[in-house]
């Protein structure tokens, strides 16, 4: 097909398909691809190209779409984040964009490096996320979009590359010196550093892989050797050297596998000729190849799932490559797994087996055994009022329709579960349940389980606390949580509904679990194990050889109805089947799911590799395994078939529920008293330790305070020797200045007498020469009027004049020695005259 220039070309060689992306006014000029990451299923992954195109293809639908238009040639890409929809980009700009694949916007903007981004790491949660420069690394958070911490060293050393370890919070850095340390995500606390070995040349470390659990590290660079490294130890475990062709190590990879437990055997090795060789690091021995040197790989790119390899080539464009077909050469099967019929299509019946499923030889006619069921007669009345379901449903026309379609209606599911399993709707005795309270065995289950939506915790922790008061054998079961998680999640906006479904549910599908409590069923898994021995005697066989009991690959299933190993839709869809079924309908089905997953299974040798594969999501058909489980609930023979074995369905009763005692009594009873003297001894000992925390907490708080009123004091009596200091200081400064002051005093009042008596002095000299001048005036005014008078006046006797002249004179002469006198005598002439 063909769509905005991008060619989507299919093979049905060893690659599933190779992408041209050629420029839209030149279709033959190639834009190259640069960089390809998938996303965290491994079913779609991305790809930019040299001009900022960020394409999505999505494999398993044979799609592809542009979703974003940078205008700049991305450096790294990173696409395995806590929001799916997002990916991030890291552009020549030296910045890393956040985007939307659907909504193609812009989600958040991160600047802070000085150089080109060579890797983006993101944590296994998909929250943090790492960016590495050649001088820096930077952790950033990606719910708030940022920096966390920061990476700087010398331009001397240099970064290789800085990634978080899967399944940890450790972040491993790779520096150019060769030098690996690793550091704690949260505090980054240095934990420790793998030693540089000291024999033989250098590698110069470019490439690095690690396994899915975390354990294995293989580094490589400029040499055909590579370092395995142990990192539980600490240590080098071995040594690898590639064939001579390889000069240089450019890319690491390593193939994942469903059943290896994430501790992958399978590593590919890009050189630089291009040709990506895949060994094993075990055995050391070569698998396969992908690319030639005319046909050149540069980069690589394996899927979570180790389904599918995206190489990016030298012509720039992208080959997507089947693992399957890549690994079926040395994947082949043992002979013991090729079963040959005798006679003339011995060809057509020899199975070949695939790391993915196992296609099982059809039944021939020779070998079939005939056996026949006993049946009650069929009674037509009965028959029809046994079908007839409440609201008007007929059970028969919707097993009907359920073959038809493999599962009902998701619209109208909950009310078919409804009517199929009958339920009463006891509002009044679940009221009575509910209004006990919580009970004191999940009073903590949030502990056990941890659920991020606290109104689904609440809802589970309500369902499961009104099962324990109906049953005290629900307040000690510990798988119960389980069991009805499914139905809480699925019926969380109705407790009602939800409690009477699980409760149905344990009552039917779930006969006979506690007789043996509190260990696992053995009655029930050895009807599981009777039934898988009649239908697939090699493989109980081979089960049996590995040390594996029913408890491993039934019990898990049964004690969590599937919810572990199917997907949601698939789980309602077995569900549908299995409430339109006899209850022996569950069991079968877990005999079903065993001997559908036949072929790993037969691969499997280590007890471990049973655990994870029985707890974990497999590759499997869900509608071929309920086909399979029809087909043995059919061809079981009556002897063995859990059928006879258990009760047919029983509704629960109206009103009120029914009395549930099918367990072991004493031992559950024994527990609850044992449960509830622990929990009161817990009680006692948590309001003790609580006491004696307060107690210590209240002589800290005493030490503390005595040690502040102490160091208080301290404190007050060094100020006061300061203040008294300072007082003295200020009393002797205030005493010279007194002293100065009186000094000052004294010389002012000899200044202020010594200008007093000047000043007296100037009056009384300027008061004399103010009466002088007064008596030259007065002088002057009595000789001009005595001359006026004698001018006027007839000439006296002379000697009476020269008399009275001469007192006269005699005044004016002694006038300097007496001025008051010369003025009385002056005023007595004037008088005489």
């Amino acid at each position: 097909m063909l769509n905005q220039n991008l060619t989507w070309h299919w093979s049905l060689a060893t690659f599933m398909a190779y992408v041209i992306r050629s420029a839209a006014a030149y279709q033959s000029k190639t834009v190259r691809f640069l960089h390809v990451t998938f996303d965290t299923t491994g079913d779609s992954f991305l790809a930019g190209d040299h001009h900022g195109n960020i394409y999505v293809f999505d494999i398993t639908r044979n799609r592809f779409r542009l979703v974003q238009k940078t205008g700049q040639a991305c450096t790294a890409l990173a696409f395995n984040l806590r929001r799916t929809t997002e990916f991030l980009v890291a552009l020549a700009d030296y910045s890393i964009k956040c985007f939307d694949k659907d909504t193609k916007q812009l989600v958040s903007w991160m600047r802070g490096h000085e150089g080109a981004v060579s890797s983006v790491s993101v944590h296994g949660s998909g929250r943090y996320a790492i960016s590495t420069s050649a001088d820096t690394a930077q952790l950033w958070d990606l719910d708030t979009f940022q920096r966390k911490r920061k990476l700087n060293v010398r331009q001397s050393v240099g970064i290789q590359r800085v990634f978080f370890l899967p399944l940890s919070n450790t972040i491993l850095s790779c520096f150019n010196d060769d030098s690996i340390f690793a550091w704690e995500s949260d505090t980054l606390f240095c934990k420790y550093q793998l030693p540089v070995p000291d024999e033989g040349p250098r590698i110069h470390y470019k490439a690095f892989a690690v396994t899915r659990d975390g354990k294995i590290l293989v580094a490589g660079g400029r040499s055909n050797l590579l370092h395995l490294w142990c990192l539980d130890t600490r240590q080098l475990l071995r040594v690898v050297q590639m064939p001579p062709k390889v000069r240089t190590v450019r890319q690491l990879e390593f193939l994942p596998d469903s059943f290896d437990g994430g501790a992958s055997q399978t590593l590919g090795v890009l050189s630089q000729d291009g040709v990506m060789r895949f060994i094993n690091i075990q055995t050391c021995k070569l698998l396969f190849n992908i690319g030639s040197h005319d046909d050149a790989i540069t980069a690589a790119t394996v899927s979570p799932n180790g389904r599918h390899i995206v190489t990016i080539m030298d012509n720039g464009s992208l080959n997507i490559y089947s693992v399957q077909c890549l690994t079926q050469d040395y994947n082949k099967p043992p002979p013991s797994l090729v079963k040959v019929v005798s006679g003339g299509e011995c060809s057509a019946l020899t199975m070949k087996v695939k790391s993915e499923a196992v296609q099982r030889p059809a039944k021939t006619s020779g070998r079939r055994v005939n056996t026949k069921v006993l049946r009650p007669p069929a009674v037509p009345m009965t028959e029809d009022k046994e079908n007839e379901l409440p609201d008007g449903l007929n059970k028969k026309r919707l097993v009907t329709l359920l073959k038809a379609f493999g599962e009902y209606p998701a619209k109208y599911r909950m009310f078919v579960w409804r009517s199929l399993l009958r339920l009463p709707e006891n509002h009044a005795a679940f009221s009575s349940l509910t209004d006990k309270g919580l009970h004191s065995a999940y009073l903590s289950i949030q502990e056990r389980y941890p659920i991020k939506s606290h109104k689904l915790q609440r809802g589970l922790q309500r369902v499961l606390s009104a099962l324990a008061h109906w049953a005290a054998i629900f307040g000690e079961t510990d798988y119960l949580p389980l069991v009805a998680f499914p139905f809480v999640k699925l019926f969380q906006n109705n407790p009602l509904l939800c409690f009477e479904v699980v409760a149905t549910t344990i009552v039917n599908w779930c006969q006979h679990w506690f007789e043996y409590f509190p260990n696992p069923p053995l009655n029930i898994l050895s009807m599981a194990e009777n039934v898988l021995a009649h239908h697939d005697k090699e493989l109980l066989q081979h089960l049996i050889d590995c040390g594996v009991t029913s408890q491993l690959y039934v019990w898990p299933l049964l004690e969590t109805l599937f919810s572990e190993v199917l997907t949601r839709d698939e789980w309602l869809k077995l569900f549908d089947n299995v409430f339109s079924n006899h209850p022996a309908f569950l069991l079968v089905s877990v005999v079903s799911y065993v001997t559908c997953c036949r072929a790993p299974l037969l691969l499997c040798s280590h007890k471990e590799d049973f655990e994870y594969f029985f707890h974990h999501r497999n590759n499997l058909d869900v509608s071929a395994a309920i086909k399979e489980t029809y087909r043995l609930m059919e061809s079981t023979p009556a002897d063995i078939h859990p059928r006879n074995m258990l009760d047919d369905f029983q509704p629960l009763t109206r009103g009120q529920y029914p009395v549930f005692n099918k367990y072991p009594t004493y031992i559950v009873e024994y527990q609850s008293q044992e449960r509830e003297r622990i929990r009161q001894q817990e009680v006692d000992y948590l309001r003790e330790r609580q006491a004696v925390q307060e107690l210590r907490a209240e002589v800290v708080q005493r030490q503390a305070e005595d040690e502040a009123w102490y160091t208080q004091q301290e404190l007050l009596q060094q100020a006061e020797e300061k203040r008294r200091d300072i007082l003295q200081q200020e009393e002797s400064k205030l005493a010279e200045q007194r002293t100065r002051l009186t000094a000052m005093k004294r010389e002012l009042k000899v200044k202020e007498l010594q200008l007093m008596d000047a000043a007296r002095r100037r009056f009384l000299k300027h008061q004399q020469d103010q009466r002088l001048t007064e008596l030259h005036r007065l002088d002057e005014q009595i000789q001009r009027k005595v001359c006026f008078h004698f001018s006027h006046r007839p000439v006296f006797n002379m000697e009476r004049r020269d008399s009275f002249f001469q007192p006269s004179f005699y005044f004016v002469c002694n006038v300097s020695i007496c001025p008051l006198l010369y003025i009385m005598g002056c005023l007595y002439v004037l008088y005489c005259i």
